[in-house]
Formats: structure tokens, sequence, C-alpha cells
């Protein structure tokens, strides 16, 4: 982990990217971080997000009044983000 995350930087990456809402990012999120800490860890402590799920799971949330593109570029821009950041990668 090379920095630490600053949210403000990180939803005006994820705003001039995507041109979504600020309180539509946040929203989504939020859901994304509650789903993934709902996530179950396997035998070597690892969890395994499925991008495809996880977006559904945010549609479905009564308050996210938004739709799949949104959604999908949204989470897209914040991996951007993390990645230039040094603070996420994916895993082959």
């Amino acid at each position: 982990m090379s920095e630490q995350l600053n949210e403000q930087e990180q939803l005006q990456y994820i705003a001039n990217k995507t041109s979504a809402d600020e309180q539509l990012i946040k929203l989504v999120l939020k859901h994304e971080h509650a789903f993934i800490n709902d996530a179950k860890e396997d035998k070597n402590g690892e969890v395994d997000i499925d991008g495809d799920e996880l977006v559904d799971y945010v549609l479905s949330r009564p308050d996210v009044k938004s739709n799949e593109l949104v959604v999908e570029a949204i989470l897209d821009a914040e991996m951007d983000y993390l990645m230039d950041k040094g603070l996420a990668g994916y895993v082959d």
C-alpha cells in the first residue's frame, strides 16, 4: 500500500471519469463496501468478488436510482483509482 485513501480525491476522480452525481457515487460505494464486508472468505482468507453479482446487488438496493452501465462505470473508475494509488489490484 503506497498511499492512504483520500475519499474526496477518489470521489472527484470517479466523477470526472463517469460524469455521475457525487451523491450517487457515495451511495454506490457504500453498498459496494457492504457487499464486500458480507462476502465469505475462502480457506486461504481471501474473498472472491464477482463483478456482475456486485453490480446486481447495488442495483437491487431500493435507494439506488440508476442503471447497470452507470454503476459499472462508477465501480470501474473506483478500481482504476485504487490501482493508480497502489491500493488494489486484480488477482488472476
